[in-house]
């Protein structure tokens, strides 16, 4: 098993409801093939960088994923099937931390230092 940090970006005439679904829709491919969710992280609606397909804004959502490359590679082909996903970024990482990002920590207005 590998680590993993996954986010996706969801369009913004979604409610938090139907991202929550699809939050879990995506978290049970990954623990039915045996891998593990180490946290699931939602960031809220974010202003993208740039336009796509005319929406500026989209709710953010970051998984940390304890999973085989085949679990991951299903969970992102369901991601591209899905057209309520506007763009999605997997990146493999060396060690999976449980504390929350400095997204999550900006976003409830704890402070942040930088080591």
């Amino acid at each position: 098993m590998a680590f993993y940090e996954c986010t996706f970006v969801v369009r913004p005439d979604q409610s938090k409801a139907d991202v929550t679904k699809l939050t879990e829709t995506l978290a049970k491919i990954i623990t039915d093939a045996d891998g593990t969710i180490v946290k699931t992280e939602y960031w809220g609606i974010r202003t993208l960088a740039y336009k796509i397909n005319k929406m500026g804004k989209g709710h953010y959502t970051m998984f940390g994923l304890d999973c085989s490359p085949a679990a991951l590679k299903e969970m992102e082909r369901q991601m591209s099937i899905n057209e309520d996903i506007i763009r999605k970024l997997t990146v493999r990482v060396d060690a999976m931390d449980a504390t929350p990002t400095v997204m999550l920590q900006q976003k409830s207005g704890d402070s942040y230092e930088a080591a």
